[in-house]
């Protein structure tokens, strides 16, 4: 009896499609042949035992394979089957008068590519192997591109057994896949705590089981099939299909190697560049160190120098016995001791800065709050500075609303950073050019103290040193306007102790230094 409806279905493949055969009756496997190549495939065999299928199977390498379920011999269709897809990964479609359900069971377990029932219709024949055929091309384009991904990946079932490799895995663990599959993951990606050399178990099984994706963040060591050890990060997480049933995990890992070389190579290049700027601060330091003592050396040394020399020409004086009326060795007398308390102020001078800055350093200056009127103030501290300015043909300007707030700070360091800052102001600005003292309110209580000058520009590179200790503003003639470098260290470190902040801008030919005090300071 034909067991098969040979009604043509026309559409037969674009590319002839190799099938084999394997069937123990011979008249059903003749009237599959006829029916396939009817239908345009190409039959390349015909098995009647599973032993024969399998040596068949892989000596032809056919596109498909047709298997009976029932044949001769001690193994059956689903196991040979099993073989065929593990070992050759050819698809298998059931052709069989067997429809229990422990047949189709235990070929449910070999996931084939289709089940046909006999008698078989030609319709259902031709649907059954494209449809086998194009699920068959998805999953390979699907295996190709898994095994074409850098990363390592290792696919385990939900009892953490190995069921897939991709290339980067085989090559990053040792094993193959045909050798790794059915194997427990911790046998193949055999992972340990770097620091502790503890092993990490089947990362697979305690994300099925958390149903979460675990990510390894600690150093880890891969031990590879031949022995090498890799470092490696890797996260996995739980396989669910579309009812959302957990079908097994999927770890993804890599070589760390590189990007530990790297991290090294860049925590290197920080600690050279930071050496560098270490270097570059010493030097920067070192030379600051020497201009100072060049520069203590000639503050200290001039006054006494010009006091030696007041000293004898006093001496001179006293000791001239003619040529001089008492009136005029009284006025020389008197020139050479002004000389003297001059010399010897700007002495104590140098070495009160010195003090007082070791002080504010050390946190034992004493603070005396009291109110301050602001309005009042101003104008006393800018008067003493006005003759200055005008005999220096500088324009000094005051610009202060009337109605500042009381300021509860100490008057003498208050007085001490105006005074510093309109000092240098009347220093350094040229002759025709103005001085502005700007007083404000700003939010948060705080009141703003600005002294500008024109006709001075700080460049920026000097102005991320200008309140450094020691530092100068290099100059043709590092004497032409004298100081230690001490004064606006001093200064930045008593608005500090005011609890305070001072900074300074410079563009467009002008220069100003703005001092930030709170209004209303806790004793």
């Amino acid at each position: 009896m034909n067991l098969l409806d040979t009604d043509p279905v026309g559409c037969p493949p674009s590319e002839t499609i190799q099938i084999l055969i394997v069937e123990d009756e011979y008249v059903i496997a003749a009237n599959l042949q006829e029916n396939l190549e009817t239908l345009g495939y190409d039959v390349v065999g015909i098995a009647s035992s599973a032993t024969e299928a399998i040596e068949t199977a892989g000596a032809v390498r056919p596109d498909l394979v047709l298997m009976d379920i029932r044949l001769q011999g001690e193994m059956d269709g689903v196991q040979a089957a099993e073989q065929i897809w593990t070992q050759l990964q050819i698809p298998v479609v059931y052709v069989t008068g067997n429809s229990d359900k422990s047949t189709l069971d235990r070929a449910k377990v070999t996931c084939p590519f289709g089940y046909i029932l006999k008698p078989v219709k030609s319709k259902e024949l031709y649907v059954a192997i494209e449809t086998a055929l194009s699920r068959y091309e998805r999953e390979q384009l699907m295996t190709t591109v898994l095994r074409s991904i850098g990363d390592g990946m290792i696919v385990t079932n939900t009892q953490g057994y190995i069921l897939f490799l991709n290339r980067a895995a085989e090559l990053l663990t040792g094993w193959q896949q045909a050798e790794a599959r059915d194997r427990a993951l911790t046998e193949v990606f055999n992972v340990v705590y770097e620091d502790t050399r503890q092993p990490i178990g089947n990362v697979a099984v305690a994300a099925i089981q958390q149903n979460v994706i675990v990510l390894l963040d600690d150093p880890m060591l891969l031990t590879t099939k031949a022995g090498m050890i890799l470092p490696v990060t890797d996260s996995v997480a739980p396989i669910q299909n579309q009812k959302g049933v957990i079908t097994g995990a999927v770890l993804i890992f890599r070589d760390d190697t590189q990007r530990r070389l790297q991290e090294a190579h860049n925590r290197s290049l920080e600690r050279t560049q930071v050496l560098e700027r270490q270097k570059e601060e010493l030097e920067r330091l070192n030379y600051l160190k020497d201009d100072f003592l060049s520069t203590v050396s000639h503050e200290l040394r001039s006054p006494l120098t010009n006091i030696k020399m007041a000293i004898k020409m006093l001496e001179m004086t006293l000791n001239q016995q003619e040529g001089l009326d008492a009136a005029n060795k009284l006025a020389r007398m008197t020139r050479y001791i002004n000389v003297l308390r001059d010399q010897c102020d700007r002495e104590l001078s140098l070495v009160n800065d010195l003090l007082e800055l070791q002080q504010l350093e050390a946190g034992e200056h004493p603070i005396e709050r009291g109110s301050i009127d602001l309005n009042e103030w101003i104008v006393q501290a800018v008067e003493v500075f006005q003759e200055r300015a005008r005999s220096r043909e500088q324009d000094l300007q005051v610009r202060v609303p009337p109605d500042l707030p009381v300021l509860v700070s100490d008057l003498a360091i208050l007085t001490r950073i105006f005074t510093e800052l309109l000092t240098n102001a009347c220093k350094y600005t040229p002759p025709g050019e103005a001085i502005t003292v700007t007083v404000r309110v700003q939010p948060e209580n705080q009141v703003q103290l600005i002294v500008c000058n024109s006709g001075v520009e700080i460049s920026a590179d000097e102005l991320t040193h200008i309140f450094d200790k020691f530092y100068r503003i290099p100059t043709s003639d590092r004497w032409q306007q004298g100081g230690t470098g001490l004064g606006l260290a001093l200064i930045k470190k008593m608005v500090t102790y005011l609890g305070g902040s001072i900074w300074a801008e410079s563009s467009a030919g002008q220069t100003c230094f703005i001092v930030d005090l709170p209004i209303l300071q806790t004793p």
